[in-house]
């Protein structure tokens, strides 16, 4: 298996990194630019991963347009039902997709769990997506069924060590982020169906997931990015983003607001003198553009992940707002939300493409 031939020489983590640890690895990364990524034929994590949709082809083919414009990295949500079905099967998977993004110099970081959208994933085929809405597939992982499970950590442990000790240790996999805004209770789209203590279960879970992670001693950083707005204080944030930051060995972080509200969030996160991550970035009818973030992200040296690489099934190309007035009949908004090319591979602008190459240095 090639990743054993790729073991990093570090010492595997079991504990928090240091700030020094922290510092000496984000050095060696290079300024690091890419994309929330799925393949254009997925719906969400279950499509991209299930044995039957997994589509090496076209990912290989994604990836090359991203390396074709500088990128060098992805963030990956991976899914613990398709783990639970078929361990062996899913590791093949994950190395088959390693591979493709080796070939094109491109270093994921994987998702393990996220609280954003349908909080009830089914293995099996997915629905199609409903039309002209943003996002109308994508599942949360756990989800509420799992949750309110009299003791769902057992499998869900099971999941975390298994994945994170498969690749913990491969030279391939940049970083691991453990769970995606983990507080999130989708007021607008699914907020009637959530469990009414979600959050209090999470809560209890994510230290532990952090612990699971480490346990199984990976040589990457773990993370937990925050993405309320106020970041001014401990007290401002929460208890979610207090704990997130305590734990994370790199700090990571969400904002889809203007360049001088991007700023004011970084040098909030600075005081904490470990590296910076932003791992979601980038709607255009918000005016968080690549031509406005980029220049503010590399100038401070953070990694820079927008939302989105090709238009698909997932549909973010649409407004988050669309779920209360969908773009029905085949009807684009004025403005793509997010994703950077069309389905065929054409960037939806072209001057941001050859911004993107700018940026990057990529000739």
């Amino acid at each position: 298996m090639m990743a054993l031939a790729l073991m990093l020489p570090a010492v595997a983590q079991t504990e928090r990194w240091s700030e020094k640890r922290a510092a000496e690895w984000y050095a060696r990364q290079g300024w690091l630019v890419g994309a929330n990524y799925a393949p254009a034929s997925a719906i969400n994590q279950l499509e991209m991963w299930q044995a039957e949709t997994f589509n090496p082809r076209e990912i290989d083919k994604e990836l090359g347009w991203a390396a074709g414009i500088g990128m060098n990295t992805m963030r990956v949500f991976l899914h613990d039902l398709v783990w639970a079905q078929d361990p062996a099967g899913y590791r093949k998977r994950i190395e088959a997709f390693l591979s493709i993004a080796q070939k094109h110099g491109i270093r994921p970081m994987f998702v393990l769990f996220d609280s954003v959208w349908d909080p009830a994933p089914k293995l099996g085929p997915q629905r199609a997506p409903k039309p002209g809405v943003h996002n109308s597939g994508w599942v949360q992982g756990p989800g509420a069924q799992a949750l309110a499970e009299p003791k769902p950590a057992a499998r869900l442990e099971a999941y975390v060590k298994g994945v994170v000790g498969a690749f913990g240790k491969d030279a391939r996999v940049l970083s691991w982020d453990v769970w995606n805004e983990p507080d999130n209770t989708n007021g607008s789209s699914y907020g009637k169906t959530e469990l009414k203590d979600k959050k209090q279960r999470v809560l209890a879970l994510l230290p532990q997931v952090f612990a699971w992670a480490r346990a199984a001693g990976p040589q990457q950083p773990l993370t937990c990015g925050v993405w309320q707005s106020d970041l001014s204080s401990e007290a401002a944030m929460g208890e979610f983003a207090r704990l997130q930051l305590s734990q994370s060995d790199v700090i990571s972080f969400h904002n889809y607001a203007r360049p001088e509200e991007l700023e004011k969030q970084i040098v909030q996160l600075e005081r904490y003198k470990r590296p910076v991550l932003c791992t979601e970035y980038m709607a255009r009818g918000n005016g968080s553009t690549f031509e406005g973030s980029l220049p503010v992200l590399k100038k401070h040296g953070v990694a820079a992940y927008n939302w989105g690489l090709v238009a698909g099934k997932t549909q973010t190309f649409l407004p988050w707002d669309s779920w209360q007035k969908p773009y029905v009949g085949g009807r684009e908004p004025a403005v793509w939300f997010h994703e950077v090319f069309r389905g065929d591979g054409t960037p939806y602008r072209a001057s941001e493409v050859e911004f993107i190459r700018k940026m990057t240095g990529k000739k």
